[in-house]
């Protein structure tokens, strides 16, 4: 590891529980390929501690930091600036501090499109099933819209807590975006499935597949994909979700969200550094 100096810059990642993340290695080994003095550290902060948190790092002049769950709503409320889609959403995983100047930005949809190309699709113009109203939902569809999709039909339980939220992003991403997003029950099984029969692409966007219980899916019905469908989960834990083994059988392409994760980081480097992250190495190394 390279030693630390009285120059050293800190980054982090803030979050609860936050020691299983993978960001640190992700990150320090940027900062070795590119030989630069810099440092990424795990910080353990939950809801409770956040403005204390924050406050420090701004009066340490640490230069960036992720934020992850439960803590992405509360540190949009604690930035001096927000990006667009930052403003949009309500919530920031990626903060920049310029001279104390906190300014936050929301890099998953961004990581989540960059893994769609990785995949070898092209989505752009066309429509897009989601499942689930959530954080990473809301990313997600907030920069499909904006890169130029079509049209988006979001799918939330009828019992869900983010539904509200998600209907307020929907109404603020009008003035920015002239794709037409609608939120339906996932209960309606049969507007799901003709929303699926005209959708390029379906995404998982909840955590309803993921380890443990990797035997649950939100859709077990195979008769509602097609062959043409793209079928991506944004869970990378199991690699291969019951959802997307269920949509292999029908013949469908898929993908996880391993890249997604990968990509969100790397647009959060280039945010804090203006350099590109060596994303190859940093694949070969983490994500093979």
């Amino acid at each position: 590891m390279k030693e630390i100096t009285g120059h050293t810059q800190v980054f982090g990642v803030l979050g609860s529980p936050i020691s299983h993340s993978i960001s640190p290695q992700m990150h320090n080994e940027a900062f070795r390929q590119l030989e630069m003095d810099c440092v990424y550290l795990a910080f353990e902060v939950g809801e409770d501690g956040m403005k204390a948190a924050v406050d420090g790092l701004r009066t340490l002049n640490v230069r960036g930091y992720n934020v992850t769950m439960p803590n992405k709503n509360i540190m949009a409320t604690l930035c001096d600036k927000l990006s667009p889609a930052a403003e949009i959403i309500g919530a920031v995983n990626t903060v920049v501090n310029d001279n104390g100047v906190l300014t936050g930005h929301t890099t998953d949809g961004i990581g989540y499109m960059r893994a769609v190309e990785d995949a070898g699709h092209n989505i752009i113009g066309k429509k897009m099933t989601l499942l689930g109203a959530g954080g990473a939902s809301t990313s997600i569809f907030v920069q499909a819209a904006l890169d130029g999709l079509s049209e988006i039909s979001v799918f939330s339980r009828s019992t869900s807590k983010f539904n509200d939220r998600a209907r307020n992003i929907i109404e603020r991403l009008k003035e920015h975006s002239s794709c037409k997003v609608n939120l339906y029950p996932l209960e309606d099984e049969s507007r799901l499935r003709h929303e699926i029969s005209k959708s390029a692409i379906l995404t998982n966007g909840t955590s309803v597949g993921m380890a443990p219980d990797i035997d649950d899916s939100l859709i077990t019905d195979t008769s509602m994909f097609h062959k043409d469908l793209i079928v991506s989960d944004i869970i990378y834990n199991p690699r291969e979700t019951q959802l997307m083994n269920f949509a292999k059988e029908a013949g469908c392409s898929t993908f996880n969200g391993l890249y997604m994760l990968l990509y969100q980081g790397a647009e959060a480097f280039k945010i804090w550094t203006g350099q590109d992250m060596p994303v190859d190495i940093i694949k070969a190394k983490y994500f093979n």
